[in-house]
């Protein structure tokens, strides 16, 4: 028989818990979760990126609406429950829903620390704590004033640097003498300093806060000594507590947090406790690791596995800022029992420190260089004796055995159960057994299956090291080969830099990126171009000087110097007037050569390149605009009659195709996009070649995409069945847009998708609903801004500039 599962609070460690739960014990339990947030669940370690620029909510989001729906679990978004009814076994939210339960999960995490200063409810001050909190900020952040973040630790600097980078003047005050005492020595503390203040962030310690100040909003916070600093926003981030109140209420074992045994189970043998809200052994846990062992923990107990325990284990900390190293693992304190070893590199910014007892690493503390964490971390977790190795162990793993090891031979000595993924806890052999068995070729059908560098990210370098090391030369990463010759830089670092940065032009990309060429060259020039108009679609100004000269003319440029134009018939209709516009271009021109193409519209060829303004100003006329056949963008939606004519034909798929193309065109895609519609499984416009296509079927409309039809010959993947053309439009849109936002320049649909993975992107844009309409409102947003019709002005002789030769920055007269 179902038994009923509510679970109060929809984090990080339930949502960890139900994946482990559904695979052990599928179909068990009905389940139900109350969520105080009013949304799906998120990864909160990743909330950091969020407010600097590096992410998006959306790409975030842990489990999407489409998740909860496919594993029948009802989500109660914005319900805080307010009494547990333990007699009655019922819940009851702030909404007035009372929902019964067999098995009851409490997981309501922590609340901030608020220190009780006067001001601390002042319009102004905020916690950082949740997506709502990041969300304030932003606001906040857009006036460009003073903030102030109270505390030191890894929530604070993270806050300061996320709020710096989107143009606050910082102050973080720290009342301890250094920052991050918690986890670093004073010596790596000195150096994080200097780390944060290079990023011109003021940080002042020894700073303890009296009062915040102001008149009914932030004006300022006074310390003890007297001093004012002026702010319009304080944040505050001076620690956490559990949240326990509910349990606390309904007459459950409370201490710090809700007590629970090593089972995860409360004082009461039907409610289970897991995450920040829960003690256990004495302790309670805010690090991401021993939560979810608590979520393994609990849904073994749920699945019937008695024998199921708690391990206590130390957790590495690492800071989520960019450009800053540091890694910091178990007891580092001073003591009489214990010795140390430490290497300082003042010149390279590097500091490591080892705490041994009787010849045991029990401490590590490693700044500007981490590679070693891993294998420090390895050896105090086995208390493996390293008397042997004494003299080098600071140098790291590389060093041991007499002859420095390289990089990769070093992880390739790791033992199969080293940790890799702090987080997540997965040993190196999980994954490169996992890569084995299931085949498996890129990053994130990875993170995927392992769960490895899914949460911080962190552990990435050492991912990629051991799936080198499993696949061989097979596995080579786009993202670590430069994008040319300007840059050390690949394809994905410069696209999260520019939004990290919030670099908005040309030279600002090359200026804070380094480039190593004063303009660039023909292979990075229309890539940067082609990022900054994707990001920054209402701010930055396409610079066709940057585009490849077939895109700056409209026309593909031929063998012989001369040009091909084809303008655009939507869903390749056409009609009498539209005929003769072109014949008469044709003869007026004295175009040699007019053909059909593939794309079922009409190539003129021959034109002269003085002759390509007057040739489309009689073509615009006539009402037409560029075809796009030399863009990198939306080319055709191939169609065939469908329904209206064929007597096969399931549904109208000549003005599904019209439609899609009209509300498209115009927009730059990372590569060439070739789209068809067929009105039946008989494919006559051979949707299944082409990046994205659209079988119609009686059922509705079969989504395809990543299909390929030239150097590479490839079918395409089924993305799933949708009913109406409304949502057949829309998946399209989300589909496009997610590419835009994720693809490398030149890389193909087809390419993307390989490395990206069908089954995230299957999980974005088809399963996550909420997922699926921010990309396509992302995409309509764009649209506003995209050159509607690019030859409405530059016909009209106003900017006839667009045709002169890029010879200053060195780009020959070819498409690519």
């Amino acid at each position: 028989m179902t038994e009923r599962l509510v679970i109060i609070g929809n984090g990080m460690a339930p949502g960890r818990m139900l994946e482990y739960l559904l695979e052990a014990a599928p179909g068990r339990y009905q389940v139900t979760i109350f969520n105080a947030e009013p949304r799906v669940n998120y990864d909160r370690i990743m909330l950091s990126p969020v407010l600097s620029g590096e992410k998006g909510y959306e790409e975030i989001i842990i489990h999407g609406d489409g998740w909860y729906i496919k594993h029948g679990i009802t989500l109660y978004k914005g319900h805080r429950i307010v009494a547990i009814d333990r007699a009655a076994k019922t819940v009851t939210s702030d909404h007035g829903v009372t929902e019964p339960y067999d098995k009851l999960v409490i997981a309501t995490g922590s609340v901030p620390f608020i220190i009780p200063v006067p001001g601390n409810d002042m319009a102004g001050v905020l916690s950082y704590r949740d997506l709502d909190d990041v969300n304030a900020m932003l606001l906040a952040a857009q006036s460009r004033a003073k903030a102030i973040v109270i505390g030191g630790g890894l929530l604070g600097l993270e806050a300061a640097a996320g709020l710096q980078s989107r143009g606050m003047d910082v102050t973080v005050l720290h009342v301890m003498p250094t920052l991050m005492e918690r986890q670093l020595d004073p010596a790596a503390g000195y150096l994080l300093q200097k780390a944060v203040e290079a990023r011109g962030i003021k940080v002042m310690t020894k700073a303890n806060t009296k009062a915040i100040v102001g008149h009914g909003k932030v004006e300022g916070v006074e310390l003890d000594d007297g001093t004012i600093i002026p702010a319009t926003l304080v944040v505050m981030a001076v620690g956490i507590r559990p949240n326990a109140a509910i349990a606390k209420d309904a007459g459950i074992d409370t201490n710090r947090g809700i007590v629970v045994d090593h089972g995860m189970r409360t004082s009461d043998p039907d409610i289970l406790a897991l995450g920040e809200c829960a003690e256990v052994g004495g302790q309670v846990y805010g690090l991401v690791a021993p939560l979810y062992e608590m979520a393994r923990v609990a849904a073994a107990h749920l699945a019937g596995d008695e024998t199921a325990g708690f391990v206590h284990s130390d957790t590495p900390t690492k800071l989520k800022v960019t450009g800053i190293d540091l890694y910091s693992l178990g007891d580092f304190a001073d003591g009489d029992d214990r010795e140390e070893i430490v290497l300082r590199d003042a010149a390279a910014g590097i500091y490591k420190r080892l705490v041994l007892r009787d010849n045991r690493v029990i401490g590590t503390v490693l700044y500007g260089e981490t590679g070693d964490g891993a294998w420090f971390n390895d050896l105090k977790k086995k208390q493996t004796d390293i008397s042997e190795m004494r003299d080098t162990l600071i140098f790291g793993q590389a060093y041991q055995g007499g002859s420095p090891l390289d990089p990769m031979a070093a992880v390739a000595a790791l033992a199969d159960d080293a940790e890799i993924c702090g987080c997540n806890g997965v040993c190196k052999g999980k994954i490169t057994d996992t890569i084995a068995e299931r085949g498996l070729t890129s990053l994130d059908d990875v993170r995927a299956h392992t769960k490895a560098s899914a949460s911080c990210g962190s552990c990435t370098g050492l991912v990629e090291q051991l799936m080198t090391l499993t696949l061989g030369d097979s596995y080579n990463p786009a993202a670590v080969q430069p994008m040319c010759k300007c840059t050390d830089l690949g394809h994905d670092d410069v696209r999260r830099l520019i939004k990290a940065k919030g670099l908005k032009t040309i030279p600002e990309v090359m200026q804070e990126l380094q480039w190593k060429t004063s303009c660039g060259c023909a292979k990075c020039r229309p890539a940067l171009n082609y990022y900054l108009v994707c990001d920054w679609p209402d701010e930055y100004a396409d610079d066709y000087q940057s585009r490849f000269i077939n895109e700056r003319v409209h026309a593909n440029i031929q063998k012989d110097g001369t040009y091909s134009v084809v303008p655009r018939m939507w869903g390749g209709v056409t009609n009498a007037n539209e005929l003769r516009a072109i014949a008469d271009v044709v003869d007026k021109f004295e175009i040699p050569l007019v053909k059909v193409t593939g794309g079922q519209r009409i190539d003129m060829l021959g034109i002269r390149k003085e002759d390509l303004p007057a040739v489309w100003s009689d073509l615009g006329k006539a009402g037409f605009v560029s075809g796009h056949a030399y863009a990198k963008g939306l080319r055709t939606v191939k169609t065939c009659v469908g329904s209206d004519w064929c007597r096969f034909g399931t549904q109208d798929s000549t003005g599904l195709g019209i439609r899609i193309e009209k509300f498209m065109w115009g927009s730059w895609t990372p590569a060439k996009l070739k789209m068809a519609v067929s009105g039946c499984p008989r494919n006559c416009a051979e949707a299944t070649c082409k990046d994205v296509g659209v079988i119609c079927v009686d059922s509705g409309f079969e989504i395809h995409f990543a299909g390929a039809a030239g150097l590479d010959i490839k079918g395409t993947e089924v993305l799933g069945l949708v009913k109406s053309e409304d949502e057949a439009l829309e998946v399209i849109v989300a589909l496009t847009q997610m590419y835009r936002e994720q693809g490398r320049y030149l890389e193909r649909i087809y390419k993307w998708a390989k490395r990206v993975g069908v089954a995230e992107i299957k999980r974005q844009v088809l399963d996550d609903a909420e997922k699926r309409k921010a990309y396509y409102e992302r995409f309509v947003f764009s649209q506003k801004f995209a050159q509607v019709d690019p030859w409405s002005e530059r016909v009209s002789g106003k900017d006839k500039h667009e045709f002169r030769p890029m010879a200053s920055v060195g780009f020959a007269e070819a498409a690519e």
